[in-house]
């Protein structure tokens, strides 16, 4: 349990020991399960965030191994923290694993276990952050503290000296603020210290996921995620008393607003949902993979009965989102009194974008779903806005995320696949480091996983840990090597 400072005790296992090269035992698999109910126990719910306290548990974790990581703390309580394992040379670029710290608020009224207990139960572990994204945080720590045992036990100092058989550095990052944006995280480095990051390519959340569908078993590694535009739309009307209405009611215009504006509209594939869809659909049974095909119809009527064809919630939300562009209107304000008109309305809408639509085609897109007549009532401001990002797949590093994947379940199907959400990916793509999604876990049948992110009961499976441990410490070594 963590201590009044919010530090937690540290895991039993590998702290201190040198450790040869081997398989993955029961004593390293252990070790990450405590340090993953460890950080669950460390709340950083963001806002505030307070990161420094499960920076400073990363800090103790990696200085116990030998390391000597940089904290960095730009903001009060909003901390981020670097270390580095050592390549031989000659390999190119560090490999980066990132990522962040943050969570999101858990009202505990609606779990079965507390969200920052940690507890294991029924095969799982249970607590904010054991999705998204603490377990991927406790694995890529699981992986650096091995290959810093393994140089000790050659006789080395981890903090200066090449770990065996590595000619790539190894960075580790784990950065705050990722759930707000990542302005005052990875952004922040990537503004101010972006040498710390700088590297051939990263690894970060939410791919090499096991999932069954049609009765095979495909791990989507996430190579895109979609860009995002966050739109203010101010609607004018007129003010006035509640006892006689009146056609032009602000709250009435922003109303007729959100429901012109949450059409699905057509799909639009681009070329990695397009291969997405062409390997699933080549391991479906003959009726699922024309379901899936028809998933992307231009008609969006035959696309929606497709999707209502082929998968339940939450798969089916996901596959239309990552398919087109979408418009979610998320706050609506207007009204003073209840017997008051109001003149003025505002809608706030979250607009996900796929490569190759940008901002001015987005406006554009609002304006022809409002129409003009509501369009001249309305005033149109920005207030966030994010780049789409793609890696490409003909790469080293995404040809051994397939190989080690297909080695570690000959019968699993990697697949890429883009993102329905944004991740630091964003910061990252500014100095040119291409990001995969990439944490892997193997669920069993009727696991979760897509229906936990931010909300109840978040959890995450033992056997899909053990399982994503080989698999990441075998990536590192195959790419670094």
């Amino acid at each position: 349990m963590p201590s009044a400072d919010g530090a937690a005790a540290r895991p039993r296992g590998q702290a201190g020991a040198g450790q040869p090269a081997g398989p993955i035992g029961p004593a390293e698999q252990d070790a990450l399960v405590e340090m993953l109910q460890a950080l669950i126990r460390i709340p950083t719910v963001n806002p505030p965030g307070d990161e420094i306290l499960a920076a400073r548990y990363v800090d103790d974790l990696l200085r116990d191994e030998g390391l000597e990581p940089e904290l960095l703390e730009p903001f009060p309580g909003r901390a981020s923290i670097v270390a580095r394992l050592r390549g031989a040379g000659g390999g190119g670029e560090p490999l980066l694993l990132l990522s962040h710290l943050d969570v999101v608020p858990a009202p505990a009224e609606g779990w079965r276990h507390d969200p920052f207990s940690g507890d294991v139960a029924g095969g799982f572990v249970w607590g904010r952050g054991a999705i998204d994204m603490k377990s991927t945080l406790a694995t890529q720590l699981a992986v650096v503290r091995r290959l810093a045992a393994e140089t000790r036990a050659a006789g080395r100092d981890p903090a200066r000296d090449p770990v065996p058989g590595l000619r790539r550095d190894l960075v580790l990052a784990a950065t705050a603020d990722e759930e707000a944006g990542g302005f005052e995280g990875a952004g922040w480095i990537v503004d101010h210290r972006p040498e710390l990051l700088q590297a051939a390519a990263a690894l970060t959340e939410a791919g090499g996921i096991g999932l069954v569908f049609g009765g095979r078993r495909f791990y989507p590694i996430q190579v895109a995620e979609r860009g995002f535009v966050v739109y203010r739309l101010t609607f004018r009307g007129t003010w006035g008393h509640g006892s006689v209405p009146r056609d032009d009611n602000a709250a009435v215009l922003a109303a007729e607003a959100v429901v012109r504006l949450t059409g699905p509209g057509a799909p639009r594939p681009t070329p990695v949902m397009e291969r997405f869809i062409e390997t699933v659909a080549a391991g479906l049974p003959p009726a699922a993979a024309a379901a899936l095909r028809g998933a992307v119809d231009p008609d969006p009527t035959r696309s929606e009965a497709a999707l209502a064809e082929l998968c339940g919630e939450p798969y089916r939300r996901t596959l239309r989102a990552v398919l087109r562009d979408t418009i979610s209107p998320d706050v609506i304000r207007a009204g003073v009194k209840y017997n008051v008109i109001p003149g003025t309305a505002e809608i706030e809408i979250d607009v996900r974008t796929l490569p190759g639509t940008d901002e001015a085609a987005m406006t554009a897109e609002l304006r022809r779903r409002l129409g003009e007549a509501l369009w001249e009532r309305t005033s149109v401001e920005v207030t966030g806005r994010g780049a789409a990002v793609e890696a490409p797949t003909d790469s080293p590093l995404y040809r051994i995320l397939e190989a080690t994947l297909r080695d570690h379940d000959p019968a699993g199907v990697p697949v890429p696949v883009m993102a329905h959400f944004a991740t630091d990916a964003k910061h990252l793509a500014r100095i040119g480091v291409p990001t995969y999604g990439f944490s892997p876990l193997r669920l069993g049948p009727g696991d979760p996983y897509l229906e936990l992110f931010h909300a109840d009961d978040e959890r995450v499976p033992l056997a899909g840990l053990r399982f994503g441990l080989s698999v990441l410490y075998d990536v590192v070594r195959r790419y670094c090597g």
